[in-house]
């Protein structure tokens, strides 16, 4: 046994570092991913799978399935940068000016009973200068491990948001308030970003934006999108060596 080890040993040693990090990812490689019925099936290793692939491939991946755009647009943009995927929990803001302070009360309801993993969905009625969410909320909505916060409006509080590392994506940045200006419904479906967005739905954003894939849908985008990524990042390595976009375009298919 002594002499296998010693054997195995210097085996490594011969091969290098290089060499192990071969073995390594070819273990790794071989094993096969989960399939869609597998996904749809587990909420967490749905997330945990969108968290690892990039936002451009899924949006590639929805119009190339369904011919559909599920991208939002680009005036939702990053206020406080992360990688983030995560289950919509919604709020749609209606302006009602002299609204009493109770009138955005749905709201907190839904930041405090929302799960883990959730993303924060807001839309502002005519909210480019009203903040929908501060520093106050957003502590909120990370001290609950929420994903993320999207919001079709303004936020403020900006450098607080930036210094927790809390992921926030708007559409512009405002020290103003909604409280007297606006009543609050939560967890029904809302416009964000121009697009439709229902309780549940799996939002994922990066620093290329946000796009939002009905929960039905999101186990097959999901596939589709891994394949993609798998596809655009072997091609890099083929671009460098040949130094030629045509010649790679022509073998993979992808661009």
């Amino acid at each position: 046994m002594q002499n296998r080890a010693a054997s195995w040993t210097k085996k490594s040693v011969s091969l290098g570092l290089g060499g192990l990090l071969v073995c390594l990812v070819g273990t790794v490689a071989a094993q096969p991913l989960p399939d869609a019925k597998t996904y749809a099936a587990n909420p967490d290793l749905l997330l945990a799978a969108y968290r690892h692939v990039e936002v451009s491939s899924v949006s590639d991946a929805v119009e190339q399935l369904y011919n559909k755009r599920f991208f939002m647009s680009h005036r939702m943009h990053a206020i406080s940068e992360g990688k983030f995927a995560g289950f919509a929990v919604t709020v749609q803001m209606d302006k009602i000016e002299g609204s009493p302070a109770s009138a955005v009360t749905p709201m907190q309801v839904v930041l405090d009973t929302a799960p883990p993993h959730s993303v924060y969905v807001m839309a502002v009625q005519d909210g480019d200068d009203i903040a929908g969410i501060g520093g106050l909320m957003a502590t909120a909505m990370h001290a609950r491990e929420f994903s993320a916060a999207v919001i079709d409006g303004g936020v403020r509080d900006v450098s607080y948001l930036r210094k927790i590392g809390f992921p926030v994506y708007a559409t512009s940045v405002v020290p103003s308030t909604s409280l007297g200006h606006y009543r609050a419904t939560g967890n029904v479906p809302v416009t964000a970003g121009g697009i439709r967005v229902n309780p549940g739905d799996v939002i994922i954003g990066d620093a290329d934006g946000v796009v939002a894939i009905p929960r039905d849908l999101a186990a097959e985008v999901l596939i589709k999108a891994q394949a993609l990524d798998q596809t655009e990042h072997t091609m890099y390595g083929y671009i460098e060596k040949l130094r030629s976009l045509q010649e790679a375009v022509k073998r993979f298919g992808r661009l």
